[in-house]
């Protein structure tokens, strides 16, 4: 239990002391966003390309990996709209709302560190695997059902699921982690040597990630609050660090995953709410006091479900 607390505790800790940097009036939030975009835009795809480029693959195929993760996903998102529709009663975009904040892992600013200090570099590798599709998957399914809600509820045009595939692809072209995995693989695939100068300016940038990552993740959490219906928020909570982890552990196992791949989904699965909920929440003007309390509730708790799942993982 004790390296579980060494690997699980700093990361946290972390969170905490951005949270307090802007709580005490030393630095504003504003000075998050722009550490945030650096870790979003520079220091996450260095870290990316320097795992993928040392990477062993074992002749291991990706679609076990994303088949399993997804699973997970999907239970986990059907039962939180479920929940919200017809449990609290509220309409069908809050039900869209609450799914996605019930599903959608922080796996960048949170899995992303607490893999590399629990797994290594294996279990870097799965969560890298698994980035090359999340964000976009997530992020299209997300969109849609929010269209086809918005739609339901108040009428008005309706883009076609071309139109939005269409504008999606434009923001992926341009995103850094995508632009990181295909730098990694490709440098990967045609077995490049790295200059001993620039892979010590890699190794720099990606060391930074995971501190960098968590230390905006705490400055940020001070502007998503707890307000509105708290039961809806902690109910989606229980979801999100409960559900979608066990979902994708029982997936992990039935698909074969390796234990190192397993560990890396489940982990990383178990962590809180990611801020894209809310994101997405704001692009449509509704949801935003349950995707917000969801994402600080979820990070209030996660250092007991991270926890958990460690200890579960041995």
């Amino acid at each position: 239990m004790s390296a579980i607390a060494l690997n699980v505790a700093p990361i946290f800790i972390l969170i905490l002391t951005g949270w307090l940097i802007v709580k005490v009036g030393w630095f504003k939030v504003d000075v998050g966003d722009v550490l945030g975009d650096f870790v979003f835009k520079i220091a996450v795809p260095t870290l990316i390309i320097r795992t993928l480029v040392e990477a062993d693959f074992h002749g291991a195929s990706p679609f076990k990996l994303w088949i399993a993760y997804f699973s997970g996903v999907a239970v986990t998102w059907a039962v939180g709209h479920i929940v919200a529709k017809y449990v609290f009663k509220q309409d069908l975009r809050i039900a869209v709302i609450a799914g996605i904040s019930s599903s959608f892992a922080n796996n960048i600013f949170i899995g992303l560190p607490l893999v590399g200090r629990s797994v290594g570099d294996e279990g870097l590798v799965a969560l890298s695997i698994l980035l090359a599709i999340h964000l976009p998957v997530m992020m299209i399914a997300g969109t849609i059902l929010m269209e086809n809600a918005t739609h339901k509820a108040i009428g008005g045009e309706k883009r076609s699921t071309g139109a939005i595939l269409k504008q999606i692809g434009r923001n992926l072209i341009s995103n850094p982690l995508i632009i990181g995995l295909i730098i990694g693989m490709s440098v990967h695939a045609i077995d490049v040597p790295v200059p001993v100068v620039l892979k010590s300016v890699i190794d720099q940038i990606a060391s930074m990630a995971g501190p960098a990552a968590l230390i905006s993740l705490g400055m940020a959490l001070n502007k998503y609050s707890i307000r509105g219906n708290v039961r809806i928020a902690a109910a989606m909570t229980t979801f999100k660090l409960f559900l979608l982890p066990g979902c994708v552990w029982i997936a992990g196992h039935l698909l074969g995953l390796s234990p190192q791949w397993t560990a890396a989904l489940v982990l990383t699965a178990s962590v809180p709410t990611g801020i894209n909920a809310w994101l997405l929440a704001n692009r449509f003007g509704t949801g935003h006091s349950l995707a917000a309390s969801t994402i600080s509730i979820s990070t209030l708790l996660g250092v007991l479900s991270v926890s958990l799942w460690a200890w579960l993982l041995g």
